[in-house]
C-alpha cells in the first residue's frame, strides 16, 4: 500500500495540469487524457480506501487523514459521474483543484490509526455516519463552488467581451446559476443533519453539548451563511453576479471551518 499514495498523488496531478492545458488551448486530446488519467485515480483511491478498511477493520473516516483522502475520493466520484452523463466542461478542472489540494494536504497530516487511548469512545456507528455526511456535504458544496467560479468567470469575460472557443465550452450563466443552486441545496441539508448527529453523539458518549467549541461554532456560522444564500435565491429571488459571490465566499468559510478552526477545537481533538 505504501507505493499507491504517492503514485495516486502524482497522476492526480498529471490530470489537474491536462484539464488545465485544455482550459488554456482548447486541446481535445489532452482532455480525454486527463479524463482517463483522473478515471485510474478514482480506481487508486478506491483500492487504498478498502486496503485500509481491511488492515484497520472500520470505515477509515475518523482521522485527518482519513477524512481528507475520503472527501478527495467523493469529488473525483462526483465529478467524473457528471463529466460522463452531462458533459460540463471545466467543472472537472475546478472541483479537481480543490480534490487534489485535499489529498496534496492529507501528505502532511499523520496516517497512523487512532490513539488507543479514544478507541472506545470513536468506535460508534452514529459518530462513522456524522463524519461521512458532514464530508458529503462538502463535496456538495465544492460542485457549487466551482458552478459559481464558472458563473463569475464567464461573466467577466462576456462584460469584457472576450469571445472565443473557450466562451463557447462554457454552459449558459442561468444553468450555472441553477446548477449551483441545487448542488447547495444537497449540501445545506447535510450539513445540517451532520451538525444534529453530532450533537447527539456528544450527548450520548460525553453528556454534554459542546456549544462553546471552535470548530462548533464555525460550523454554525457556516451553516447560517448558506442559509442566508438560499433565503436570498428562494425568497428574494436573487440571481447573478452578486449572489454566485456569496456562495463562493460561502465555500471558503468551509475552508476555514475544516482546517483552521480544528487547530482551535478542544472537542474535536483527534480530527
Amino acid at each position: 500500500m505504501n507505493w499507491i499514495y504517492p503514485v495516486t498523488i502524482i497522476l492526480y496531478s498529471l490530470s489537474v495540469f491536462g484539464y488545465f492545458i485544455d482550459f488554456l488551448q482548447h486541446n481535445r486530446k489532452v482532455n480525454i487524457m486527463a479524463f482517463w488519467l483522473l478515471s485510474i485515480v478514482w480506481v487508486l483511491q478506491t483500492v487504498f480506501f478498502v486496503i485500509r478498511a481491511f488492515e484497520l477493520n472500520r470505515l477509515p473516516l475518523i482521522t485527518p487523514f482519513e477524512g481528507l483522502f475520503f472527501y478527495a475520493w467523493v469529488v473525483v466520484t462526483l465529478s467524473l459521474l457528471i463529466n460522463w452523463f452531462f458533459r460540463v466542461d471545466f467543472l472537472v478542472l475546478f472541483t479537481n483543484v480543490v480534490g487534489f489540494s485535499m489529498m496534496a494536504f492529507s501528505l502532511f497530516t499523520p496516517d497512523g490509526d487512532i490513539p488507543n487511548s479514544l478507541k472506545v469512545l470513536l468506535a460508534s456507528e452514529l459518530l462513522i455516519i456524522h463524519i461521512s455526511i458532514i464530508l458529503l456535504s462538502y463535496a456538495a458544496f465544492t460542485l457549487s463552488f466551482a458552478f459559481s467560479i464558472m458563473y463569475v468567470i464567464q461573466s467577466k469575460m462576456l462584460k469584457q467581451k472576450v469571445w472565443g472557443k473557450r466562451l463557447l465550452r462554457f454552459i449558459s450563466l442561468s444553468k450555472l446559476d441553477s446548477y449551483a443552486f441545487f448542488t447547495t441545496t444537497v449540501g445545506f441539508p447535510l450539513l445540517l443533519i451532520g451538525i444534529i448527529l453530532g450533537f447527539v453523539w456528544a450527548s450520548n458518549q460525553l453528556g454534554m453539548l459542546p456549544w462553546f467549541d471552535t470548530k462548533v461554532i464555525s460550523s454554525l456560522i457556516t451553516l447560517l451563511v448558506y442559509a442566508v444564500y438560499l433565503y436570498q435565491r428562494v425568497v428574494k429571488l436573487v440571481r447573478g453576479y452578486n449572489i454566485a459571490l456569496l456562495n463562493i465566499a460561502a465555500f471558503l468559510l468551509v475552508l476555514i471551518n475544516y482546517f483552521l478552526s480544528s487547530n482551535y477545537s478542544t472537542f474535536h481533538l483527534w480530527y
